[in-house]
């Protein structure tokens, strides 16, 4: 019966290519994903951070076009979450692993190392767990509400922008105990996506202030990505968000 109405919701063309243009996205955030695994293990670090960033406005575009063109769909839901695996899970692990060995003086056989191995792969598997737990209860009225940090803020956003300014600011890089803070960031990431804390999706709201904020962060993502420039701004947007998300989350009561 299931396989009919697939079947069915496909023969049309033009069905073809509503449900094509959100895949096609997801598809490319999937290959860029790769595209920065394989950059970072050649030593561009820069670019790999980059590629990352472009993956987080793909994955707005695929969720932003299938609600659009009312092209949503399980199988869109379950892509979109192996696609998020790759390009803001195992990518930005492997980034910050390289940044620590190249940025931050961790050496191979040292303890460090071994603690920010355990901490990417802490990391990598909270990413999961989170993506799991989203798919597990996507059917059900969250009300405009995440469960814990989406992977694409920890892994698309803070982390990437993280490695950009120690990268832009190699002064600062030098000035800080990147042995302690990067595992200690990848924990403290990991922690809250599997959270139970409460986190506002990128969804209009009623209220015009908080409508124009978020409309002003995510144009500044948007430039900072587009143009591959100011870091800096790219990281206090992610800070801002992941701050004022969680202080929303715990001063408004659920519906």
């Amino acid at each position: 019966m299931q396989n009919g109405l697939i079947n069915k919701r496909f023969a049309n063309p033009v069905n073809r290519l509503r449900y094509t243009v959100p895949n096609s996205f997801t598809s490319l955030s999937l290959l860029l994903g790769v595209a920065s695994i394989v950059t970072t293990q050649i030593g561009e670090l820069e670019l790999a951070a980059w590629i990352i960033v472009w993956c987080g406005l793909l994955d707005v575009m695929d969720g932003l076009s299938a609600r659009l063109l009312k092209a949503t769909s399980d199988f869109g839901a379950e892509f979109d979450s192996m696609a998020d695996l790759v390009s803001f899970g195992v990518a930005p692990a492997v980034l910050m692993l390289n940044a620590g060995l190249e940025i931050g003086g961790v050496e191979v056989d040292s303890g460090q190392f071994w603690v920010l191995l355990v901490a990417i792969g802490v990391f990598t598997l909270a990413g999961a767990m989170r993506l799991a737990r989203f798919n597990l209860y996507s059917d059900q009225p969250m009300g405009g509400w995440f469960t814990g940090i989406p992977i694409t803020a920890a892994g698309g956003g803070l982390v990437p922008a993280f490695v950009l300014v120690l990268i832009h600011h190699p002064d600062v890089a030098a000035s800080l105990p990147l042995r302690l803070y990067l595992p200690v960031l990848m924990f403290v990431l990991a922690l809250l996506m599997i959270s139970r804390l409460r986190f506002p999706k990128a969804v209009k709201r009623d209220s015009l202030f908080f409508n124009i904020f978020q409309a002003s962060v995510i144009a500044v993502v948007y430039y900072c990505g587009i143009t591959r420039s100011y870091p800096e701004f790219l990281l206090g947007a992610g800070l801002i968000i992941l701050v004022s998300g969680i202080i929303a989350g715990r001063i408004t009561r659920p519906s």
